[in-house]
């Protein structure tokens, strides 16, 4: 595999529309590797199943999720963007994978602890067993390298080690061991506005924690003005914000959006409260997304269209995996 031009991949999941934590944490860095290697971001609706989904619901989901992505700056015609469920060779692989993968080592995947929560024994089996799910979604393209957040890392290491014990075990040279990506400028961290110390989410009950793609002006002007902060000014150096998680989230937005580094913020601010820095954080926010608000608008006018993409890039996507699952299949002995 030595030589192989980059290819990127990275999944998101259709839960709902994209807030400014998914845009600066993911999105908008996907935005840049588009010119900077080959891409593929695709639509976790088999991810979403590990949860109980209305499945009228989910499909709706699917189809705002691209336009969100299309409309954040995911172009179709420069990168493959694609339904994970219209690619069947994700699931196929996924199972070969999991006679593979060993209990020992989902047994220490952090993640599912804390999705499973207290009722470990009443979580279901998938949510167990996703991030064998997660690798096939890589290693089925030969992906080179995932843009992944620090909490994530460990499943980048999972696949890793899942490619390279199917290698071994086969004695086959077919899974590239992908590495974190490192380029596509930096991802923001962005943290609820009501509380500091969790991140951004859908899934929080109350909408003032998070800004949503789709808010009015008059909206993301409010919330930014009753995000939660603290009576002190800010100070002139970003390690005094380590004790001030609220206030902390509020300069790392303002630096994600502006390009600045969180000293040049401060450098602005220092001195000055939070009645002078939020006008000028909602400014920012409005101006970064009321024009991709707008296009989203119209995006949802033309579903056909939107359909039209993701049938494009499910039928690339497939021509891709379609040497790879056949390559495991063989190492396995199930085909000649």
């Amino acid at each position: 595999m030595t030589g192989q031009a980059m290819r990127v991949v990275s999944g998101i999941q259709p839960t709902g529309g994209l807030h400014l934590g998914n845009l600066l944490g993911a999105i908008l860095r996907w935005v840049r590797m588009q010119d900077e290697a080959e891409c593929l971001f695709f639509l976790a609706d088999l991810h979403a199943l590990t949860v109980e989904v209305d499945p009228t619901q989910l499909k709706a989901n699917v189809r705002e999720m691209a336009a969100a992505l299309i409309a954040s700056g995911i172009d179709p015609a420069k990168s493959t963007l694609f339904a994970q469920s219209a690619v069947p060779a994700h699931p196929e692989l996924a199972w070969l994978l999991q006679c593979t993968a060993r209990m020992g080592w989902l047994n220490r995947m952090t993640q599912f602890k804390e999705k499973s929560g207290k009722s470990r024994e009443g979580a279901s089996v998938g949510l167990f067993t996703y991030p064998v799910l997660q690798a096939a979604d890589v290693l089925v393209y030969n992906a080179t390298h995932v843009p992944v957040e620090e909490d994530q890392k460990q499943h980048i290491e999972l696949a890793r080690d899942i490619a390279l014990k199917f290698n071994n075990d086969f004695d086959v040279e077919l899974f590239v061991a992908p590495e974190p990506y490192i380029s596509g400028g930096t991802a923001a961290r962005v943290m609820s506005l009501r509380d500091g110390s969790v991140k951004m989410s859908k899934s929080d009950p109350s909408d003032m924690s998070r800004i949503n793609l789709t808010d009015s002006d008059e909206a993301i002007v409010q919330k930014v003005r009753k995000a939660r902060t603290d009576p002190e000014p800010l100070p002139d150096d970003p390690a005094l914000l380590t004790a001030r998680p609220e206030a902390k989230n509020l300069v790392g937005i303002m630096a994600a959006i502006s390009g600045e580094s969180e000293a040049a913020v401060l450098a602005r601010f220092a001195g000055q409260g939070f009645g002078a820095f939020k006008p000028a954080l909602a400014d920012a926010v409005v101006a970064l997304l009321a024009p991709l608000r707008l296009r989203l608008v119209e995006l949802r006018r033309d579903e056909a269209q939107i359909d039209a993409f993701l049938a494009a890039g499910a039928e690339r996507a497939a021509t891709l995996a379609a040497p790879v699952l056949a390559g495991a299949y063989r190492a396995v002995g199930l085909r000649a």
